[in-house]
């Protein structure tokens, strides 16, 4: 049996950066692949870990949860035929549905799930999740082990509020709150693969499982939300005047009397009822530009130009930037982007500069135009 461990997360939550840890103190000695699903056209994650010696298998242009579902299994059953690994690591977009993620490598025989993550950034729990409820909640749902991030950078008031919001949700998952810096690889990985006990785990898996029964049922019926190609381009959506209300975007200014004011305020209605809770694709709510360059740019073009991302009005709600390109200087420069929040820096070069954008309404001419392409 190969083992597979899944570290779902959404956009911008550190998923990467935890498994690079891992990689480097955790999984020692061990052969691992790592599988990895962009949601856009252009992978960047597998430049960045390219560095640390690993198999990258990069599935572009979908989500695991929708367009990928079906290559999926394909795919994982070639990993284990080429590679022979003694792991699986899979990162799956960060819109993508953990519970969709888990049926799909449960289909495929002669793996053996060790760990279910779901990485959080504790500073924006609260807003993400009334944002993109239907996404956010079955990340939390379904997850063995919860592991926050940035929780060295806010107020204890904020961490405990993340930490409420998240057991109002999954009121059984051990939830890792210390700073990664404080823990090692081999700390976190033990609390991955020894959840607080195995029937919880047990009753998750069966839990996914079952939706996905119900989904597959669903599918039949109505020919709605269908992962093949066939269906993908022909949903209707006529019968559910819910779907109206999902698309329906509302930017608001910062209210800087309010305690999350360093967050955008971006609003989907997810009140509808449970029955129609699965309808959502990712690529109805999120949109995705990606694109390769050439040009070469300086430091402070790039931090210009993540900056002016913040403006909803002029670019959309954007999540998540992520690049690697050529400098003016010579070297390369990588760079990472959530609301309010960017670094930059200098790293490996790659065959030719890539630059992604996933948010919702993302103006792609606009996203473009900023980076002069």
């Amino acid at each position: 049996m190969t083992k597979v461990d899944i570290f779902s997360g959404f956009l911008g939550a550190g998923k990467t950066t935890l498994i690079k840890k891992l990689i480097s103190d955790g999984y020692n000695g061990q052969k691992i692949v790592l599988i990895e699903n962009e949601f856009g056209q252009i992978g960047i994650d597998g430049g960045f870990l390219k560095e640390s010696g690993i198999n990258i298998t990069e599935m572009n242009s979908g989500c695991i949860c929708c367009s990928l579902v079906g290559d999926f299994g394909t795919a994982l059953k070639d990993v284990i035929d080429q590679f022979a690994p003694d792991r699986i690591l899979i990162e799956p977009s960060g819109v993508g549905k953990l519970s969709d993620v888990v049926a799909a490598v449960k289909r495929v025989e002669g793996t053996e799930i060790c760990g279910t993550v779901t990485v959080i950034d504790a500073s924006k729990c609260r807003i993400y999740l009334k944002n993109f409820k239907e996404f956010y909640e079955n990340q939390i749902k379904y997850a063995g082990t919860i592991i926050l991030s940035r929780t060295g950078n806010i107020a204890q008031e904020k961490l405990d509020q993340a930490v409420a919001l998240i057991r109002e949700i999954n009121d059984h998952t051990q939830i890792i709150t210390t700073p990664w810096d404080d823990l090692s690889g081999v700390q976190i990985l033990k609390a991955i693969e020894e959840p607080l006990t195995a029937a919880d785990m047990a009753a998750a898996l069966l839990e996914a499982e079952q939706h996905e029964l119900e989904h597959a049922h669903h599918h039949h019926e109505h020919g709605e939300d269908c992962d093949c190609e066939e269906c993908r381009h022909h949903h209707h959506h006529d019968d559910d005047d819910d779907d109206d209300d999902e698309h329906e975007h509302h930017h608001h200014h910062h209210d800087h009397d309010d305690d999350d004011h360093d967050e955008h305020e971006h609003h989907h209605h997810h009140d509808h009822d449970h029955e129609h809770h699965h309808h959502h694709h990712a690529d109805e709510i999120f949109d995705s530009i990606g694109f390769e360059t050439s040009k070469k740019f300086t430091k402070a073009q790039i931090e210009d130009a993540l900056k002016a991302l913040d403006d909803t009005e002029k670019y959309g709600m954007i999540l998540r930037s992520k690049g690697i390109v050529a400098g003016e200087d010579g070297s390369w420069i990588h760079f990472d982007f959530v609301p309010e929040e960017a670094e930059v820096r200098t790293g490996a070069s790659d065959v030719t500069g890539k630059i992604v954008v996933i948010g919702s309404e993302v103006k792609k001419d606009a996203v473009k135009e900023l980076f002069g392409i």
